[in-house]
């Protein structure tokens, strides 16, 4: 496959994973158990700083952070968020490091609304919603209002995330169906929306990835 996503966890309600070690030290003793958080246990490369994103809604309060950083095997992205409705919201990166409430979508000028300005996701010109290169699993937010999510993708390289305009980390108003919608209901397929944006709704929160 072009791209893996795995997911370490969706809520912070989830308790991490402890993994033990099956095989005893050379003086019969047991070794030590390894705790770790699935993906977002993985190392981050050598001399690489961190990339950021400070999330706000269209008021410009802060809502939460996603982190980025290399691992082995791809991108590591941690979100952390607080204040956002209950529920599941798409969670994508977007081509455009600007995040403007009230704002002019870039490639259609007729539009506007809320950190439009970010434009639509990262490697929307090569695929399908679903295969997008910013496209990223589901952000969980549970009844308080709080979320977390940490995955590795390698479908994103740190050079997507800072290029000459930039990249922007997105929550949606709804969850993402990923264009994901069978001929039963859909022969002809998926419409237009559908497979540029997987149904996800308006943008309620935003944050320009930065060094």
């Amino acid at each position: 496959m072009r791209r893996t996503v795995a997911l370490a966890f969706a809520c912070p309600c989830v308790v991490p994973l402890l993994l033990v070690g099956g095989c005893a030290a050379d003086d019969g003793a047991a070794a030590a158990p390894d705790v770790g958080g699935g993906a977002g246990a993985a190392d981050p490369a050598e001399g690489e700083e961190e990339l950021t994103a400070r999330l706000v809604d269209p008021e410009g309060g802060e809502v939460g952070t996603a982190v980025f950083r290399e691992v082995e095997g791809g991108l590591q992205v941690k979100v952390e968020v607080d204040g956002l409705p209950a529920g599941f919201h798409g969670f994508h990166v977007h081509a455009v490091g600007l995040c403007e409430p009230d704002s002019t979508n870039p490639a259609d000028p007729s539009m506007t609304g809320d950190f439009l300005s970010a434009g639509g996701h990262l490697g929307a010109g090569t695929a399908d919603h679903g295969e997008h290169a910013g496209d990223l699993p589901v952000l969980f937010v549970d009844q308080t209002g709080a979320g977390s999510l940490a995955v590795v993708t390698d479908a994103l390289t740190r050079a997507d995330l800072t290029d000459d305009d930039g990249s922007a980390v997105m929550v949606h108003a709804g969850r993402d169906n990923y264009a994901n919608v069978p001929e039963r209901y859909a022969p002809d397929g998926p419409d237009e929306m559908t497979r540029n944006t997987g149904d996800a709704g308006g943008r309620i929160a935003c944050g320009p990835v930065e060094g």
